[in-house]
């Protein structure tokens, strides 16, 4: 890529455009312009507090130094904790200012329509690790507590992140997705399942075998994840990471099991 390629100006608009799913010559380069094509679509940019540190379970625009020059560009991040997912300028790590894209009044921002019926899924692996760093070992079956399955970092807590929060005591990932990446990836969710779509669960309640569960929210990737992995699986999996799931009744889940999303 050679030098003075790319502006702040350039990859801020370039980055807006990334974060809102629309053509990047679509989105003014002017600061003033921006604010005004933004507020035509009910959102606005939120500057970040402290954003070396900042993460978000989605799209957020950081300012980075790019490596030829030093000078700011903007790339898009995305996770807990986050990791560029598109860096049009090739920046270093070092983050200097952060953006949210966030609508102007939440009340009246329409949330992700709701699929009217979900197809039945089947469980096609289940997976446990008993440490955060310690190696998946795959089960036949496993009993699905309130805090997570029975032996799993969740359930002992000692993964990642904190037991005992909404979402924590399960994951799960689709099948065709882990097929679709361009290799085997340590994907470390709990269940792999197929023939369902996660992403209309969430809010969804479900049973798993013989366990009751309830989707929360999608089960993005992370930096952390990505690092495991050694690179280059953050931006292929955002939107397709899978589900995080409570466990409202628990009950014992084996290989073979259906996924059978409750009527909305």
């Amino acid at each position: 890529m050679s030098f003075g390629a790319h502006t702040l100006r350039s990859t801020r608009a370039a980055c807006i455009a990334q974060v809102l799913g629309v053509m990047a010559v679509d989105v003014p380069l002017d600061e003033e312009e921006q604010r005004a094509y933004l507020a035509e679509r009910g959102v606005g940019l939120v500057p970040v507090g402290s954003p070396e540190s900042f993460a978000w379970p989605g799209s957020w625009i950081a300012l980075r130094p790019e490596r030829v020059s030093g000078e700011p560009r903007a790339v898009v991040m995305f996770g807990v904790p986050s990791g560029p997912i598109w860096d049009p300028a090739e920046t270093t790590d070092a983050i200097l200012a952060g953006f949210v894209v966030a609508p102007s009044e939440i009340a009246t921002w329409s949330p992700p329509p709701r699929a009217e019926a979900v197809d039945v899924g089947t469980v096609q692996e289940i997976l446990i690790a008993p440490d955060t760093t310690a190696p998946v070992r795959s089960v036949p079956e496993a009993e699905a507590t309130t805090v997570g399955l029975r032996g799993d970092r969740y359930e002992v807590g000692r993964g990642t992140f904190a037991s005992g929060r909404p979402g924590s005591a399960l994951t799960l990932v689709d099948a065709a997705v882990l097929e679709a990446l361009p290799r085997p990836i340590d994907h470390r969710r709990n269940v792999v399942v197929r023939g369902t779509d996660l992403n209309a669960l969430v809010g969804v309640t479900f049973t798993l075998g013989g366990a009751t569960c309830r989707g929360r929210r999608l089960c993005e990737p992370c930096a952390h994840l990505d690092r495991l992995n050694g690179g280059g699986i953050l931006r292929p999996l955002v939107h397709r990471g899978g589900l995080r799931a409570d466990v409202v009744a628990p009950g014992v889940v084996r290989v073979g099991d259906a996924l059978t999303p409750q009527p909305l």
